[in-house]
């Protein structure tokens, strides 16, 4: 999406803007959808969700390629295609934890999970670009549907090692305040540009509505009653650090990925193939961490791995403002995307094996939904203030709000590096690691 905004405003008739509202929804439905689609993997089965979550992405795609107008993709890209990504995502997690048993297995799982994720995230602006140029923007979400057609005939033979309960009953109550509360919280941001008083209302109902949303887990959990989530996810201050740190890196992420995408084409004017080939840079350095992630977590603390994670990755912001703001040439964006792709390969699993690790199998499915949503809500929020800085000010003054946006990102990590620095020195194994019969006691004590 981010390499074909020039092209799909042209052809629907709509502003960059406009692009940018399909993308952020598709991430924010993903994020408020999150946490109710790692519930009902308990009460339907991982495998289940997982194919259903496919199709229904599926059908978005295929919806979104013959879009006549902005609406019509706004509900094959970002409705259709998000809740099939919120109900295939965690069990994608759910099984890699309960498969590796161990931290550096896992981290080995997670690792090739990650550098996957990241070879589709930084080579799908290149294969966008490619297919745009060469036909339509139509056919790139046409090949989507295709590559999800080969998952669903391969996904034929994965083992669902928990059998579904249906019995377990479903929070439709906290389902809904959750997701309502996060849509309003990150549509007020998306309004910041518009109307200052509006963004207040809608942050300010947002956060009243988390709020109850918490009042009403902690009433079911006093009644005796299963909620959305259990209280038990926040009292690990680990899980909760690392929670923190997936938020800042996926936040980073896409807001550098919008923000670049964005100046590039509309700014410099680079068509969607060259702005592909840039981002090769931060692939390159993303796929050259998150491969070596068994290794390093053999070698290394996962603190100090997310640690130097955000290190390299505000390095990378400072070189790539150093370089690519005052530089005609292509190649000076190289050197920072790289660092950039460096460091987000290197913290993203470890932050994910942190927070998986910290509970046993019978929330396996409640903190897969929460991590997942809180990594979503990131990249949202990315999107959000990132693109919302760079579009504020993209006709008057786009160098100056390119480096607005970019600085704005680099406190963000900032903010990551500081929640890393809290984590434990050295990672304990948790009492889903130990023979340990009785994990819980740990869990209520808030030992990870």
């Amino acid at each position: 999406m981010n390499v074909m905004i020039n092209d799909i405003s042209q052809d629907l008739d709509t502003t960059v803007q406009g692009v940018q509202v399909t993308i952020t929804l598709f991430l924010l439905v993903m994020a408020a959808l999150m946490i109710p689609g790692g519930k009902l993997t308990d009460r339907y089965g991982r495998k289940r969700c997982f194919i259903f979550g496919l199709i229904l992405y599926g059908i978005g795609a295929l919806m979104s390629a013959v879009a006549p107008g902005l609406g019509v993709l706004i509900l094959g890209n970002s409705i259709l295609e998000g809740v099939g990504t919120a109900l295939l995502i965690p069990p994608v997690y759910i099984l890699a934890t309960i498969y590796f048993k161990d931290v550096t297995s896992r981290a080995r799982a997670f690792g090739a999970i990650s550098a996957m994720g990241g070879v589709g995230a930084a080579a799908g602006p290149l294969i966008g670009g490619l297919i745009t140029s060469a036909l339509s923007w139509r056919w790139a979400f046409v090949f989507q549907a295709l590559i999800i057609a080969v998952i669903v005939w391969l996904s034929r033979r994965i083992r669902d090692p928990l059998p579904p309960d249906p019995s377990k009953s479903f929070d439709v109550r906290g389902a809904v305040l959750s997701a309502v509360g996060l849509v309003l919280v990150v549509t007020g941001i998306l309004a910041a540009d518009n109307n200052l008083w509006l963004m207040i209302g809608l942050i300010v109902a947002g956060t009243t509505i988390l709020v109850l949303f918490f009042v009403s887990v902690r009433a079911k959990e006093r009644a005796g009653e299963e909620p959305l989530l259990s209280t038990e996810l926040f009292r690990n201050r680990m899980s909760n650090l690392g929670l923190v740190t997936q938020n800042a890196q996926w936040l980073v992420l896409m807001g550098v990925s919008f923000v670049v995408a964005a100046f590039l084409q509309v700014v410099r004017g680079y068509d969607a193939i060259e702005t592909g080939v840039i981002f090769t840079a931060a692939t390159a350095g993303l796929l050259l961490t998150s491969f070596g992630a068994e290794r390093f977590a053999k070698r290394r603390s996962q603190r100090t791995l997310i640690m130097a994670g955000f290190i390299v990755t505000i390095a990378g912001i400072g070189v790539f403002l150093a370089l690519a703001a005052g530089s005609p040439s292509v190649w000076a964006f190289a050197p920072g995307l790289f660092l950039i792709g460096l460091g987000i390969g290197l913290m993203l699993t470890p932050s994910v094996n942190v927070v998986q690790s910290s509970f046993g199998e019978d929330l396996q499915g409640e903190i897969s939904g929460l991590s997942r949503s809180v990594s979503n809500l990131g990249s949202s929020l990315g999107t959000a203030i990132a693109g919302t800085i760079l579009v504020a000010g993209i006709t008057a003054t786009p160098e100056r709000s390119y480096g607005l946006a970019m600085v704005v990102l680099a406190a963000v990590a900032v903010v990551g590096l500081v929640a890393a620095a809290f984590l434990p020195k050295t990672y304990f194994p948790t009492a889903f690691d130990r023979s340990d019969p009785s994990p819980s006691e740990d869990r209520r004590a808030g030992r990870p």
